[in-house]
């Protein structure tokens, strides 16, 4: 680790200085604190390896690497990643099974596993805004993306796969999913002066997404970008129906919100409207994938957000269900994951240890497409 964090600052010094940048929440339910480095309780185990599987369609035209499994889809289960986070954003453990409500378009589900093993491996890829549509005016703007980006790479355990994409006028694939962090540095160390003034937001990320929709276990997308798409082929809608079926959870975070900020001053309401465009749509791409949106100011709120979106990744509940649908007509079927009293039905009440109600928030995908019947 210590080699990798000075091979870091090293990277960030030789891009900083090829581009002369300046640095610049009846029954109720207590939530108790959980205790660091002591795993949570697991009602029960799935039977399924911790490793994460890798498709072998993962790249397009090419085997997947020798090195990574592969596997065969069980398509009569739906599995479900969820967070249940209080007012301020964090996690509440030892939640009970029973307490959990699963609705496939508004009919209860029967949920045949559960558990809450946080010390599962993750299935990461960095979806990586490499454009020079802004960064030519703001010379911050490539240290502000990098920091972000080898910040978060250090929050992952050593068996945690990672990949690294970049995009402008189209994704590419900088280094495929891998444990070998030299490998991410290698990559991360390609991300010098882009070449195009395009972001084509929509394609990289659905493209990603439908890479990933098939690899089992805790996974996750994590968007680097403004958020500002000038040029892909796919519209918001139809981009945003492929994200919603594809359920991998995206975590995006808007970077150069210092320029933002001056081109509001500079260029008046209509680049305002731009910017909040791309907000909402970053937003929503987050939330009904189960993730969550950051749009940080400052570089100081980087390691926090950096911590935030570790916590929610590790520290998920994870539940399977058959669905009493098993029609594979390959339509988009709605999720909704509720908690409730087991004794009436009714919203489950949370309190903290001095029993005080907490609010809270539940965090997971908004659905999945049905297999369809090959004839």
């Amino acid at each position: 680790m210590k080699y990798f964090k000075a091979a870091v600052m090293l990277t960030l010094a030789m891009v900083l200085v090829a581009q002369q940048g300046p640095l610049p929440q009846s029954s109720e339910t207590v939530a108790k604190p959980k205790k660091k480095d002591v795993p949570a309780d697991t009602t029960e185990t799935t039977t399924d390896a911790d490793q994460p599987k890798i498709p072998t369609q993962y790249k397009k035209d090419k085997e997947a690497p020798t090195s990574l499994p592969t596997f065969h889809s069980d398509v009569t289960a739906v599995q479900v990643e969820v967070s249940v986070l209080d007012n301020k954003g964090h996690f509440i453990p030892s939640i009970p099974k029973n307490n959990f409500r699963v609705l496939e378009d508004n009919v209860p589900q029967q949920i045949s596993t559960f558990s809450t093993n946080a010390d599962a491996p993750m299935t990461v890829a960095m979806v990586i805004e490499f454009s020079n549509l802004f960064q030519r005016y703001y010379s911050q703007g490539w240290y502000e993306t990098l920091q972000a980006s080898y910040g978060f790479v250090q929050t992952l355990k050593p068996d945690d796969y990672l990949a690294v994409i970049a995009f402008d006028m189209h994704p590419e694939i900088l280094s495929d999913f891998t444990t070998d962090r030299m490998k991410t540095q290698e990559a991360m160390q390609r991300l010098r002066i882009p070449g195009f003034s395009e972001s084509n937001m929509f394609d990289a990320v659905v493209d990603t997404v439908q890479r990933m929709s098939n690899i089992e276990g805790r996974k996750a997308i994590l968007l680097i970008a403004t958020g500002r798409d000038t040029f892909s082929k796919l519209t918001f809608d139809k981009a945003r129906k492929a994200i919603q079926e594809g359920g991998v959870p995206i975590y995006a975070i808007s970077i150069l919100q210092a320029l933002r900020i001056m081109a509001e001053q500079r260029m008046g309401s209509l680049q305002r409207m731009d910017f909040l465009q791309a907000d909402n749509e970053m937003n929503t791409f987050a939330r009904e994938t189960g993730g969550q949106a950051f749009f940080p100011r400052f570089l100081a709120e980087y390691p926090g957000i950096y911590q935030t979106i570790s916590q929610a990744l590790r520290n998920q509940y994870s539940i399977a269900y058959h669905p009493s649908n098993q029609a594979k007509d390959g339509k988009f079927r709605k999720i909704k994951v509720e908690l409730v009293n087991p004794e009436n039905g009714e919203a489950l009440k949370i309190v903290d240890e001095k029993h005080k109600p907490i609010k809270y928030s539940v965090i997971a995908k908004g659905g999945y497409t049905a297999p369809r019947e090959v004839e």
